[in-house]
């Protein structure tokens, strides 16, 4: 899967400073506790770990891992809350799924996002209208499936009908337009059959509704040099 192109907050930045005066914690952060070792020079790589030993390894860290949880589940919560919003915005059901891959206790998950939610940091609101103009700018997306996406990430329906009212159809309409001109780049001299088919195919798997689809297809093929439109193709339906 692609990188995804997520939206920066409004609050980018090292939040981890101002969560940390939040809640009163003074502790170091990890690069002062931890301070990097020198490597020793002359030292080559050590020897390739057998399965055994890299199964003994893993199973190691889990164990370590939780028991760190069962000893500051709280801590342990704030960190991964903190080192996962810092740099870009996350829903809240994203960052509870990070929250119970590490075994945070259920009880301490639901207060440590309801914290992060109170100061701002998790808005489910705010993420889906960055996404959607984000993701309709630099993707195309129609909003068929950018609400996909916004299910897909927990965003609950009435965010996501609000931050998709913000695409208009002269919006998508202007997207899908830019769309087919740049694939049409690649497409000189082909059947115009063809042509109408994978550029309608092309609009479909970004969202876009037969009709709309259909409509801008025919208008760019006639401003083309391939002035033949061929309505014998089968569109996706809405």
């Amino acid at each position: 899967m692609d990188k995804e192109d997520r939206p920066p907050p409004s609050w980018v930045g090292d939040v981890s400073l101002g969560v940390q005066a939040w809640v009163g914690d003074t502790s170091p952060t990890p690069a002062e506790a931890s301070p990097s070792r020198p490597r020793k020079k002359g030292r080559g790589r050590g020897r390739t770990k057998t399965p055994a030993e890299r199964e003994e390894s893993r199973a190691a860290s889990a164990a370590a891992r939780a028991a760190e949880v069962e000893a500051d589940p709280e801590g342990v919560g704030r960190t991964i809350l903190l080192d996962t919003l810092t740099g870009q915005a996350r829903t809240r059901k994203e960052l509870a799924d990070k929250l119970a891959k590490r075994e945070v206790p259920d009880d301490v998950a639901v207060e440590l996002l309801d914290r992060f939610t109170e100061i701002g940091l998790i808005d489910d609101s705010a993420f889906a209208q960055q996404w959607v103009e984000s993701r309709h700018r630099s993707r195309g997306l129609a909003p068929r499936a950018l609400a996909q996406e916004l299910r897909r990430k927990g965003v609950g329906d009435e965010e996501a009908k609000a931050a998709l009212e913000q695409i208009d159809e002269d919006d998508q309409r202007t997207a899908a337009r830019a769309l087919v001109d740049k694939k049409m780049r690649s497409m000189r001299g082909l059947d115009p059959q063809v042509a109408t088919r994978r550029l309608a195919g092309l609009l479909a798997r970004k969202g876009y509704g037969a009709g709309l689809a259909f409509s801008v297809v025919r208008e760019a093929l006639a401003e083309s040099d391939d002035q033949h439109v061929t309505d014998d193709i089968e569109m996706p339906e809405d």
